[in-house]
């Protein structure tokens, strides 16, 4: 188990249980009494959990399950079409882009029409939707690693040392909630994938329609003020007033 892998099990367990001991994560995952401290400092410092004598206890109020990839496709889907149509628009002739996981992403994949373009992903449902597409100036490249069943996303340390020597023009990422400043994901491994990506755009858009305004995930992977825009459907008036005190709309 890696650094990252061990970081989301300490965190979904604290999350499961409310609180955790330190004496069990080192018996259970068989790493050492410091190890597994530093585990806690990084987790305390996303906001994920509470160091107390010990252990540590959950910072969120809600038991952690997230929607299965078919959930997600069949929410909010006219939303998310329109949200696609949008980014879409932003792309081109030229560039290198980066495509994170996300269905809405999924359906910006579909709407993609350049004829030049340099298309990095680590989804492999948005690498199967470009693959058709591809042709001497339209390349689509799949990065690989620990596959996440639930997204279909290719994350860990294999995917990270490849993202570490790419740059891309824009990215176009999904998140499953965003709570005043911080965007937020469920899976510890994916969210410091997506973070890498982000760091190394010129450009950076999220994608994320209204249902995800004010709502808490996982872990905190980013924030809106670095971000270049977000792209969303129709907002009601609180929530347009809230993006817009940190990203621009579109």
């Amino acid at each position: 188990m890696n650094k990252y892998e061990r970081l989301d099990e300490i965190a979904r367990r604290v999350n499961e249980k409310g609180t955790i001991r330190i004496t069990d994560i080192v018996e259970d995952l068989n790493v050492s009494d410091m190890t597994v401290r530093r585990d806690l400092v990084e987790l305390e410092e996303q906001g994920i959990l509470t160091k107390i004598h010990g252990g540590a206890r959950s910072n969120l109020a809600y038991q952690y399950k997230e929607m299965s990839h078919h959930e997600k496709h069949t929410k909010n889907s006219k939303e998310k079409l329109e949200i696609a149509k949008k980014a879409a628009e932003l792309i081109e002739d030229g560039n290198t882009i980066f495509l994170g996981p996300g269905t809405t992403v999924e359906m910006l994949a579909k709407e993609i029409q350049n004829e030049r373009l340099s298309v990095i992903t680590n989804c492999l449902p948005v690498f199967q939707i470009l693959q058709p597409k591809k042709t001497e100036q339209f390349s689509v490249y799949l990065i690989g690693g620990a596959q996440r069943q639930l997204t279909e996303s290719f994350v860990g340390e294999m995917a990270n040392t490849l993202l570490e020597k790419m740059r891309f023009s824009k990215i176009f990422f999904s998140a499953n909630g965003i709570k005043g400043n911080d965007v937020m994901t469920s899976s510890y491994e994916e969210a410091y994938t997506q973070k890498l990506a982000i760091a190394h755009s010129n450009e950076k858009y999220i994608l994320a329609d209204d249902s995800k305004m004010g709502k808490e995930d996982f872990v905190s992977f980013c924030q809106l003020k670095d971000l270049t825009a977000i792209i969303t459907n129709e907002l009601n008036e609180e929530q347009l007033t809230t993006m817009q005190h940190y990203i621009e709309v579109i």
